[in-house]
Order: structure tokens, then C-alpha cells, then sequence
């Protein structure tokens, strides 16, 4: 009977504990914009990874996506791969950020509204649980990349031809050097 009353005694902590402590997937994140990330990540030493993007077809896909015309401005279709952030909470968003900037850094990292401080950056493990997303290796990476290059559905007015992640990789990649 004792063992029972433990028993039950554990799994109601369990069962409490677990109810009443919320998952990161309910958490809503707001996104901070790359001029934010780069306030870190631009010195050469670490990688330059501003830089990078900064030189990349990411950050001209809104506006290029404009150019060709101006009515994608407003085609949630085309907005989920060339804009960033497009149809989010503005209230949770930095106030400087623009979906306006392309293809930013979290597309890929996850919105930074919570990890963004150089304290919790310091800490992957709390980075992670902050939102920020890292890749396992470099198949994660391309099933990444390929939520947007996808080479099945391309849309109507697409740059036709199949995606070659090795090759397009290299000129986004920006890694951390190693120390």
C-alpha cells in the first residue's frame, strides 16, 4: 500500500509539473532583423557572417522579387521564401525589423527576439531553448535550404533548373572559424 501512495504521489508531481511548465513550441518569437544579428557577427575573425549575407542573393529577395513585380509584395506565397518574418506579430517583432530586408538570418536561425543578448549566445544550450535553431550537420542544412528551393514546385515567373546545394552553399556558408 505504501508503494502504491509513492507511486501515485510521483506521478501526480509528474503530471503537475509537466501540465503547468509550457513547451518552446508554444512560446511566440519575435524577429530582430540581420542588422541586429550583425551586430556581433560581422568581425572577420568570427566568420564575417554579416558580410556574407550582406553580399548574398538573400538579402536582395524581397526587393528583387519586387522588381519583377510589384503585386508579390502582397502574395503570401512568394513572401514565405523572400521575406523573412512576413506575416508575423509585429507587436513582437524589434521595431527596426523589416521583412523588406530579404532572406535574413533567422529564416534559418529562428527569430531572435530571445537569445538575441550576448548572455545567452554565450550559452548554446540556453540559445537553443531561447529559439535559436542549429544544424546537426550539412543534410540538415539542405533540407533546410530546400524548404524555399524546392525543385519540385517552383512557382510560375521561378528561375527554372535544379538546386545544387554544394554549390550553392559555399557562397552563403559562414561558419564560426575554429580557434
Amino acid at each position: 500500500m505504501k508503494k502504491l501512495s509513492t507511486i501515485i504521489l510521483v506521478l501526480a508531481f509528474v503530471v503537475s509539473t509537466y501540465g503547468f511548465n509550457k513547451k518552446i513550441d508554444d512560446k511566440k518569437f519575435g524577429y530582430i532583423g540581420s542588422a541586429k544579428c550583425g551586430m556581433c557577427h560581422k568581425k572577420d575573425d568570427d566568420g564575417a557572417q554579416l558580410k556574407i549575407w550582406e553580399a548574398s542573393a538573400h538579402a536582395k529577395a524581397y526587393k528583387n522579387m519586387v522588381a519583377k513585380d510589384a503585386a508579390n509584395a502582397k502574395n503570401e506565397s512568394c513572401l514565405k521564401c523572400h521575406a523573412t518574418g512576413a506575416g508575423s506579430d509585429p507587436k513582437l517583432n524589434d521595431a527596426k525589423f523589416s521583412i523588406e530586408d530579404g532572406v535574413q538570418c533567422e529564416a534559418c536561425h529562428g527569430a531572435g527576439s530571445e537569445y538575441k543578448s550576448m548572455k545567452v549566445m554565450k550559452d548554446q544550450k540556453a540559445s537553443i531553448e531561447a529559439g535559436l535553431i542549429v544544424f546537426a550537420d550539412d543534410k540538415a542544412i539542405e533540407t533546410q535550404c530546400l524548404t524555399c528551393h524546392d525543385n519540385k514546385n517552383k512557382p510560375e515567373k521561378h528561375v527554372k533548373g535544379d538546386f545544387k546545394f554544394e554549390e550553392m552553399y559555399k557562397k552563403i556558408k559562414h561558419n564560426k572559424p575554429a580557434k
